[in-house]
């Protein structure tokens, strides 16, 4: 009989967990059914003076203020989740979905006084970290890659030097149109 792996049972149990559930909530997202929509708002929250309103409340009559916003995180979640159903693409979408959960967890400590958003989103965290880890031997290799400073011939001073002079003109050019643009455009209302 074959020794059984329990390392890849514990990341597919991990993998599909956190797979199902924000799938889940991504398309709770993008369907506009988790947060408060103009034409979804509890009875009176729209009259009540800002200043009364729970930490909940508004959070979630923020939250469902940008159908946009709420689109591109419903649907990052989805892709992300969708990408840890295949091993060629796991930690693809391990690390797509990380910062995710870390925001999420975030505005709930600072936002929210309901604690089980936080502690599902906390074990969705710590399944994503878990896959990671017992995958650290590829991404060890490919941090090694990554950082690898490997020089294909030397550079001379004066080649450095141009170099650098170049990137620095370039980046006060940029600079400039920027603010220009935003001159231009204007800074908003905040």
């Amino acid at each position: 009989m074959k020794k059984i792996n329990y390392k890849e049972i514990i990341e597919i149990i991990c993998r599909l967990y956190v797979f199902f559930f924000l799938t889940v909530y991504g398309i709770g997202k993008v369907m506009g059914g988790q947060f408060y929509t103009a034409e979804r708002m509890p009875d009176g929250l729209d009259l009540m003076p800002i200043g009364q309103v729970s930490d909940f409340d508004l959070a979630w009559v923020f939250m469902g203020r940008s159908y946009g916003y709420l689109l591109f995180i419903g649907l990052a979640e989805i892709f992300g989740a969708v990408l840890l159903l295949f091993n060629k693409t796991k930690l693809i979408g391990t690390l797509v979905l990380i910062p995710i959960m870390v925001n999420v967890i975030v505005f709930d400590i600072f936002f929210l006084d309901e604690y089980g958003a936080l502690a599902g989103a906390t074990l969705y965290l710590i399944m994503l970290l878990t896959i990671l880890v017992i995958n650290k031997e590829k991404i060890s290799k490919l941090l090694i890659e990554l950082v690898s400073t490997k020089m294909i011939s030397q550079i001379s001073f004066k080649e450095k030097l141009i170099k650098y002079a170049l990137v620095l003109a370039t980046i006060i050019l940029i600079f400039m149109g920027d603010q220009l643009i935003v001159s231009f455009l204007g800074y908003g209302k905040g």
